[in-house]
């Protein structure tokens, strides 16, 4: 770095603009969700235990014996593990973490076993007749499994077994589809009950508040990872992306359920608030797999993040440019289409890192390619481009055309990589290009080959700064059961019914390796994913899919990346101004203020919308899209910051307001508002016609201040604000400091040597603390040579003081010519030029010339 200073639209899409729900199961068309959940001859009660170092075998009153597995995780986790101790053949276990297997016994009888759990208070008591595990701290259960003796665990069996032919035993229909089951039954589930919890989130995906229901009287929630045409909201049928993790929240403790199973799932809530003591009871239903469970037991937010984050991983650390504006819709016609909106946004003084191609740029659809007459000079396209310091990112989908003259279906061919039909063949389904194949993403070798296909000389046209966006894996097949891919299709030797919610997973892990190798392994990849799983956040950027321009739309985007960012998923983000429909020129407006303070910043519409670039909405509306992307490039040191700490932490980068306050209930239901980080509160305009907001500021004896007029105000308090269409409702913590960069260039890359800025914002103790973080923005070097800034800044004394906070190497030269805005806001001993606005209590020093790299003190006298 240098210095510093800052032929199917038609037939698919032509119908109104609405799910059709029919197309889609509910719990009673799905078999063994109606067969377990109205069945109760699954009670299962405990014979005889065995006690064999970590496990404990369970004879059972069936046909099989069954093998209870319990392990104490470092971390405060528990992980439960249920199977067939001698199946007919295996089951279905989704790839694993390695863990650290540690238990002691306490003590054993013949009604059960009371095991430590490591904490001096904390033990898990297993009782034998009912089985029931209870988690206790003290004299309090904390949870409870199978306490409502809802555990079941159909076996496998052979065909001749059956006494009677049953509905959806050993073939399901579902409108003119039938997937066979070759293993029969083998659904699973389990009960959960939380003790003084009325509060549950998380199992994304779902268009719902971030507050989950209870659903009794109605269908569970569902996961399992499907293409929704425009989705419905505030309803719990699946979505594209499964993410099977629970948090359960009251003002003592935080706790979270991972509920390791790929097969489709629902969860099943209920509440009881009417006693004393609320009660939320919670049970899984799984298609196929076996029962494997982590109880992550917190006990603060922070604590089960870092928890869930050493299972699965926490978010990719990404390109500093991926976090400012893309421009994307189906689809920028050609390279001169592509060449005209980049100038648009120079001649509106617009600044936007990345443009997108969406389907329509390949050579019929033919991924990997570029159509011959549209997009013929693609390298020059990029090249002119990258002389601006931008970027491009072209869709690869992960159906592949049949088509004996496309050099990708052949070697996929002949390579036998395809997912194969029930019969052994190749499996195809109908997708955008016509009749296409899938090809089998949990295999290791396919995988391998396919991020082969980024190399430069493979992916003919592809330069550094081209990026990749996976759409349509769920896997979408529009001829298929659920818009999707048959139950009994075979992926080595499992059915996709027991891999089926981690196929986008591994197309996206496939892509993010591609991009890696493609620079020798010195480049951050940037992929972006419509389907995702519990890790998914290892491998980039997800969004909320095939969202509409209205209004509910924009709301529902909040709780959506809301709950994303709960269960690990940071870098999120919904569609500005709405994926179908037309926008008015309110709501494009207010969905640029919102998105803007949402972590990943993408404009992007239908085929058949009208165009909506920034600038095609009159001078007005311009100037108000074009204020609310430069607050986002301002702010970007401070997102850059937040996804370092995430990358480290497992910490959300947006996050409820409880997650910050826990013990404050009246942050408990809020999600029309949100955190950035631990300093920036957003309450975004989401009504049209609004005159004005009500915000709730937590914190008492706290202080917020407006980042727009450095009014300040009171924490604990619920503040209404007046709005114009320019409102942008934002308050920085008072005892925060924010690095911003306030000179805003056409691209993040531009901005690379600009000065920063200091906003501090004093505490009524008149204390401030931030963090800055700086390194190249794009390659590894952070980690594999350490080479980076992190510095912790600090206001007290009246002393602003900057020292390290992590080991830097190679860096120490970069100069830091900054403005210091201190508001609700070096051992040099030369006057600093500085003004003072008495009205708005703000002093702003001007160009203290400070080395980022060095430790540094100004003292204000």
């Amino acid at each position: 770095m240098g210095l510093l200073s800052v032929f199917f639209v038609c037939l698919f899409f032509s119908s109104a603009f609405a799910v059709d729900r029919g197309n889609f199961k509910t719990c009673d068309q799905s078999a063994f969700c109606k067969y377990v959940i109205y069945t109760v001859n699954h009670y299962i009660i405990i014979d005889m235990l065995h006690l064999c170092g970590v496990q404990l075998g369970l004879h059972v009153k069936s046909p099989v014996h069954l093998l209870l597995e319990l392990y104490r995780l470092q971390g405060n986790m528990t992980r439960v593990k249920i199977n067939e101790l001698k199946p007919l053949k295996p089951r279905f276990e989704v790839p694993d973490v390695t863990v650290k297997h540690i238990l002691s016994v306490l003590s054993k009888d013949d009604n059960g076993v009371v095991l430590s759990l490591g904490a001096e208070s904390q033990r898990l008591i297993v009782s034998a007749r009912p089985f029931r595990l209870d988690i206790m701290e003290g004299p309090e259960v904390l949870l409870s499994l199978n306490s409502r003796g809802l555990l079941a665990f159909e076996h496998l069996r052979l065909r001749k077994d059956t006494n009677k032919e049953e509905d959806g035993l050993w073939e399901e229909t579902f409108k003119s589809h039938t997937d066979t089951k070759p293993n029969g039954p083998t659904s699973i589930s389990l009960d959960f009950s939380l003790p003084g919890v009325e509060h549950v989130y998380g199992i994304p995906e779902h268009a719902d508040d971030l507050k989950l229901k209870t659903t009794d009287g109605g269908d569970p929630y569902r996961l399992y990872n499907l293409d929704v045409f425009q989705y419905e909201l505030y309803n719990p049928m699946a979505l594209y992306g499964s993410i099977p993790v629970m948090l359960a929240h009251n003002t003592q403790r935080t706790m979270g359920i991972f509920w390791l199973n790929a097969a489709e799932t629902w969860v099943d809530i209920s509440s009881n608030t009417a006693g004393k003591k609320p009660q939320t009871d919670v049970r899984w239903i799984s298609e196929s797999g076996i029962i494997d469970v982590f109880i992550m037991l917190g006990p603060k937010p922070s604590d089960v993040f870092s928890q869930y984050a050493s299972l699965t991983g926490t978010q990719s650390f990404p390109p500093l440019a991926s976090l400012g504006y893309h421009q994307c819709r189906w689809n920028y016609n050609d390279q001169e289409d592509v060449k005209s909106v980049d100038q648009g946004f120079d001649q509106h003084d617009i600044p936007y890192d990345f443009i997108w191609l969406d389907i329509e740029h390949a050579d019929g659809k033919r991924y990997f390619t570029w159509d011959p007459h549209k997009f013929s000079q693609p390298k020059e396209m990029l090249q002119g481009l990258m002389d601006k310091k931008r970027k491009m990112v072209a869709i690869v989908d992960p159906h592949i055309k049949v088509d004996s003259g496309y050099k990708i279906h052949n070697e996929i061919t002949s390579k036998d990589f395809y997912v194969k039909n029930k019969d052994g063949g190749n499996y195809e389904g109908w997708c955008w290009p016509g009749n296409s194949g899938y090809p089998d993403f949990t295999n290791p070798e396919m995988r391998a080959w396919w991020a082969s296909m980024f190399a430069y000389d493979q992916y003919e046209g592809s330069m550094e700064n081209l990026f990749t966006w996976n759409d349509m894996n769920e896997p979408s097949v529009f001829n298929g059961p659920e818009v999707t891919m048959h139950k009994d299709a075979l992926h080595g030797k499992w059915e996709h019914r027991d891999i089926h919610n981690m196929y986008g997973l591994y197309v996206q892990m496939a892509t993010a390796e591609g991009q890696i190798q493609r620079s020798g392994g010195a480049e951050r990849p940037f992929v972006l994913t419509r389907a995702f799983f519990a890790g998914s956040q290892r491998f980039g950027a997800v969004w909320t899919g095939d969202n509409a321009a209205e209004w509910d739309h924009l709301k529902i985007s909040i709780p959506m990346c809301l709950s994303l960012g709960l269960v690990g998923v940071s870098f999120c983000g919904a569609d500005v101004g709405g994926f179908f429909k037309n926008p008015s020129t309110e709501l494009l407006v207010r969905w640029y203020q919102t998105g803007a303070y949402q972590p990943f910043f993408r404009a992007h519409a239908h085929l058949d919308t009208t165009r909506r670039e920034p600038w095609l909405f009159g001078p007005e509306n311009t100037a108000l899209i074009r204020e609310a992307v430069r607050q986002r490039y301002a702010l970007l040191p401070y997102w850059y910051q937040l996804f370092f700490q995430a990358y480290r932490t497992g910490m959300p980068v947006m996050r409820p307001l409880w997650v910050d306050y826990p013990k404050d209930t009246a942050t408990f239901t809020i999600d029309d508002e949100f955190l950035i980080g631990s300093d920036l509160l957003v309450h975004p305009v989401t009504e049209e016609g609004s005159r004005g907001v009500t915000a709730y500021l937590p914190g008492a004896g706290e202080v917020w201040y407006d980042v727009h007029t450095f009014q300040k105000h009171n924490g604990a308090q619920n503040l209404y604000i007046p709005v114009t269409l320019s409102s942008i409702p934002v308050f920085q913590r008072g005892g925060s400091i924010i690095p911003r960069k306030d000179r805003v260039r056409r691209s993040s890359a531009c901005m690379e040597n600009d000065p920063y800025t200091l906003y501090v914002a004093l505490s009524p103790k008149k204390f401030a603390e931030g963090k800055l973080y700086i390194d190249d923005g794009h390659s590894f070097n952070y980690d594999t040579k350490k080479e980076f800034i992190h510095r912790s800044l600090t206001f007290a004394n009246n002393k602003i003081i900057s020292c390290i906070t992590m080991k830097i190497t190679s860096m120490s030269e970069m100069i830091w010519h900054a403005n210091l805005l201190i508001h609700f806001q070096t051992g040099k001993e030369t006057p600093v030029d500085f003004e003072f606005d008495s009205s708005m209590s703000v002093l702003t020093l001007r160009k203290p010339g400070m080395n980022a790299g060095d430790d540094w003190t100004l003292l204000l006298q």
